[in-house]
Order: C-alpha cells, then sequence, then structure tokens
C-alpha cells in the first residue's frame, strides 16, 4: 500500500479517470496526490480488474479490500500473521517497546515465515484502527489513574420521600487496563475530592505514578496549559502516596478520553441500572453500585482478551506503587500573617509560633487533630487542634522573655505581693482582679499599679491607695492621680474626710 493515504472518494474518481487521456501528473494536480502516488494507485487498481461503474457500486471498506488487498494477500499461505492482541499489550506494558522491536522478535521467531516489516506495521496499524478511539491512545503499565466526577446526579430520599440532596458520582480508571472504581459523594467539595481519590487507591491496593484529572476549581487553582496550579491539599494527598498530578490541557477532553469512556460506561452499566430505586443515604446507594462495579470491570473485552480486571492484575497492578503504612489524613492548608502577638488565626483560633516570626508569612496546614505551622517549607510550630473560638493556644518557648516573665504572675502571687507593701495596696489589687470578667485581664493593671512603687516608694503607694479605698475608686487610674497630686502627701495624718458645715452642703439625713 502506498505510504500516502488516499481516501476511498478519490481512489473511485482516479478508477473512474483512468480510461481518459490524462497524463499522471494532471491526475496528480486534479486529485491533490503526487505523482508516485498516483502511478502506485493505478498499478494497483489495474492489477485487481476493476471497473468504474463495479467500483463505485462497491462500499468504500470492500472497495479497500478489493484494491489493497492483494498487497498483503500475495504472501504465499505459509506466512504467520502477527498477534495483534499481543503487539498492543506489550507496547502498552513496557515504555521503550517499539514496533521495530517487536517485529525483530517475531522475524526471529519465524524466519522466512514471518512478513516483512512494512506488512508488519501495516497489519497492526490496521487491527489497531478497528479499536474503539478511547483505545488509540497509549498508556503504560501502572502510570496514569485518570479521575473525574460524572455529570450525571442521583437524588438521595429524605423524611417523607422529599429529595434531601443529590448525590455526585466519582469516576476513576487506569490508563493501560481501564480498571474502573466508581462512588457517590455528597458534594464535589475538597474533603469529598480528597476522600474519593484515598478509597480509589485502596480499591485498587496500590498507587499510580501519576494522577490525570481535568481542571476542577477544587483541585487546580489556575489552570494553565504548561504550569496549572494545584490546590495545596491536592499536592500534599499526592506527596503522601508518591506519585504526581499533572491536570489535563484546559478544553483537551482527549488527554483524559480514558476516564471519558469510564464515565460513559459507568453511566450505562450501573446508573441506567439503578434508575428505578429510590436510595435514602449515601451509604445505600454505594452499596448499590459495588456489585454493578464488579460486573462492569469482569466483562470480557470485545476486541480484545481478557477483562479490565485480568488486564489490571497482568499490567497495572505489577507496575505500581505499594501504599504507605497509613492513609492520608484531610488536612487543609492556609497562608497566614503573623500577627503583632505572635498568633495565628485558624477558624478563629489562635496558634503561636515563635515570637521572631512576627509579621512574616506562614502556612498552617490543620487536620481534625492537629495544626501545623510551616515557615519555607519547615515546620516550626505544632498544636493540638482547638475548636474553641476566639482561644489562644500557646507555647512557651515562643514567647520573648519579658512576655514569659509575664506569664508567670498569678492573681495568688500579685495579692501576695500588695499585701507585703500594705493592706490597703493589697484591697486595690483584689479589687482590679475580681472586677474583670477574668482575672487574667486584670494582671496589666496590677502590675502597672505595684510598678509604681519604683517610683513613687512604698510608703506613698501604700497612703495613696489608702485614700483610693476611702473614696471608693480603687483602681490603678485613681492612685496614680493621688500620687501625681501629692494628694497621699496632704492626708498621710489623718484619712477622715468628714463633709464641712455649710448651708449649701446636704447632709445624709436630707434624702431620708
Amino acid at each position: 500500500m502506498p505510504n500516502e493515504r488516499i481516501s476511498m472518494s478519490k481512489l473511485k474518481q482516479l478508477i473512474g479517470l483512468q480510461s481518459s487521456n490524462l497524463s499522471v501528473r494532471a491526475l496528480g494536480r486534479a486529485l491533490g496526490l503526487s505523482v508516485g502516488a498516483v502511478s502506485k494507485y493505478l498499478r494497483a487498481v489495474r492489477a485487481c480488474g476493476i471497473d468504474a461503474a463495479e467500483a463505485e457500486a462497491l462500499p468504500e471498506h470492500e472497495l479497500e479490500r478489493r484494491v489493497f488487498g492483494p498487497l498483503l494477500a500475495a504472501k504465499p499461505a505459509t506466512q504467520v500473521a502477527p498477534d495483534c492482541a499481543w503487539i498492543h499489550g506489550e507496547l502498552k506494558r513496557h515504555r521503550h517497546v517499539t514496533l521495530q522491536l517487536l517485529w525483530e522478535e517475531y522475524s526471529s521467531r519465524y524466519g522466512a515465515a514471518a512478513y516483512r516489516r512494512s506488512a508488519f506495521c501495516l497489519i497492526y496499524r490496521r487491527w489497531e484502527r478497528r479499536l474503539k478511539r478511547s483505545m488509540r491512545q497509549r498508556h503504560f503499565a501502572g502510570e496514569k489513574l485518570f479521575v473525574d466526577y460524572a455529570g450525571r446526579t442521583v437524588p438521595i430520599l429524605g423524611y417523607g420521600g422529599v429529595e434531601a440532596f443529590r448525590a455526585h458520582l466519582f469516576v476513576a480508571a487506569l490508563g493501560a487496563s481501564g480498571y474502573a472504581y466508581a462512588e457517590a459523594t455528597r458534594s464535589e467539595s475538597l474533603p469529598d475530592w480528597l476522600g474519593s481519590h484515598v478509597r480509589a487507591l485502596e480499591f485498587y491496593g496500590a498507587a499510580p505514578t501519576i494522577i490525570v484529572p481535568d481542571n476542577p476549581k477544587v483541585g487546580v487553582t489556575r489552570a494553565d496549559r504548561y504550569e496549572p496550579q494545584l490546590q495545596r491539599s491536592y499536592e500534599d494527598m499526592a506527596a503522601h502516596y508518591r506519585c504526581v498530578v499533572i491536570p489535563a490541557r484546559p478544553y483537551r477532553p482527549k488527554d483524559k478520553s480514558r476516564v471519558e469512556l469510564t464515565v460513559l460506561l459507568v453511566c450505562r452499566w450501573i446508573l441506567a441500572r439503578l434508575r428505578h430505586q429510590r436510595f435514602f443515604s449515601l451509604e445505600e446507594l454505594n452499596e448499590a453500585i459495588r456489585p454493578l462495579l464488579t460486573d462492569l470491570n469482569n466483562r470480557l473485552f470485545q476486541r480484545l482478551p481478557g477483562s479490565r480486571r485480568s488486564v489490571f492484575e497482568a499490567l497495572d497492578r505489577p507496575a505500581m506503587r505499594e501504599l504507605p503504612a497509613s492513609p492520608y489524613v484531610f488536612a487543609e492548608w492556609k497562608e497566614r500573617t503573623v500577627a503583632f502577638d505572635y498568633h495565628v488565626d485558624v477558624d478563629r483560633h489562635y496558634y503561636s509560633v515563635p515570637h521572631a516570626l512576627v509579621g512574616h508569612s506562614v502556612w498552617a496546614r490543620y487536620s481534625a487533630a492537629t495544626v501545623e505551622i510551616y515557615f519555607r517549607s519547615e515546620r516550626v510550630a505544632s498544636h493540638v487542634r482547638s475548636y474553641q473560638r476566639g482561644g489562644h493556644t500557646t507555647v512557651r518557648e515562643h514567647m520573648p522573655k519579658s512576655h514569659l516573665a509575664h506569664a508567670e504572675w498569678s492573681p495568688k502571687r500579685l495579692i501576695q505581693w500588695g499585701s507585703s507593701i500594705g493592706i490597703h495596696t493589697g484591697a486595690v489589687v483584689e479589687h482590679l482582679l475580681r472586677s474583670k470578667p477574668h482575672p487574667e485581664q486584670g494582671y496589666r493593671a496590677c502590675l502597672g499599679l505595684l510598678n509604681l512603687s519604683r517610683e513613687y516608694g512604698e510608703g506613698r503607694l501604700e497612703a495613696a491607695s489608702a485614700l483610693a479605698v476611702r473614696l471608693g475608686s480603687p483602681n490603678r487610674r485613681s492612685v496614680k492621680s493621688i500620687l501625681e497630686s501629692g494628694r497621699d502627701l496632704r492626708h498621710t495624718e489623718s484619712l477622715d474626710l468628714e463633709l464641712p458645715s455649710h448651708g449649701n452642703v446636704r447632709g445624709p439625713g436630707y434624702y431620708h
């Protein structure tokens, strides 16, 4: 068969024009073919003895067989035809196997009974064209796992038979064998997306080298043909299983034709069979999916030997990586800036980091049980997850020395220090601690009060505290005001504050 491929419509035109007086060059210009191609096709047509009327009545496949069949049929009957299914399997099993190598092995095995290389490749290419379109893409054993969501959803009914929500169908398929996995999830959110990946890998019992998704927003934050940006948790999950995620090119469905075909099969062989059933929970729906999925994987191929399961066991499973000892635990990642109090906000709870990182950008990885803080890919803090909104989780080693000294204070120690100065100072300290919803909120005011003894001395502080108690304003601001004005010096001898007698001053009896 000539190297320059001709369509059957042009071949019929050539057969109709062969009896004309046109030259080979003129025929080539009319049909858009080279002179050499026209000559070769004319020889093939004349050798089979077919005329224009007969060619017009024949279907295209029969015309092709009549014209080009003798090119392969001319071999003696003793020739051994190559095993095309075996060739197809070897090309998928090993990355560096080529048709040239397979022909050399075939030729050395059958010697004179073997076809020549050109005929060997032609026989395989013709056989390959008869396969389904999705089989044309070459996949290597254990290399790729294609994942996607089916477009169809399944209603889940609630109380009274009213639809509660619609379940989404996650579908995965291995490249070489097409071995399928399917499950229903409540949504297409990140926890469901990654959870389906984990359960799919547990179903296969091994991990591939590459995971090929579409470009869903839940997993790919920026779709790009050359440098797609993945969601951080998706990368984390893939790293746990020692594989990589390479999304299909945007608007290139053929890049993931394997899973597209599997989605179609799942809809036809699973969802179509469940269309008359009513489901009241995800568990019930997945229980119904499992036996139908087993049947789909065990069904024999129409043109290839074996089934998806048998090809998986022979090709994919031996080439895949073993799963890690523990499954992936879902965790989210968020970028945070360390606040001035050396804490970061994770879901409205605040976790400490080393105080030297104040103002820096860090990544918080948080699961249901732990919170980890990373700075430049290095873990700098680890905490037990807390769900107390507005609370703080602080590690002493993260605090600066001045704050560490402050943290060592307690209500009992503050009261003891105040009482050591004087009874009235101790009374003011107690009042400050009791006046706050939580004693720790009064620590700073107490320390500010007691530090006034450094500037004014303990004697004056005790006198000012006594005056503040008598005035009914036992707080730091009043004590400081008394000290600054020197009123404590004027009332040291007597703290009797009876009101003077005056006609404009009403006594307590006035109000009875």
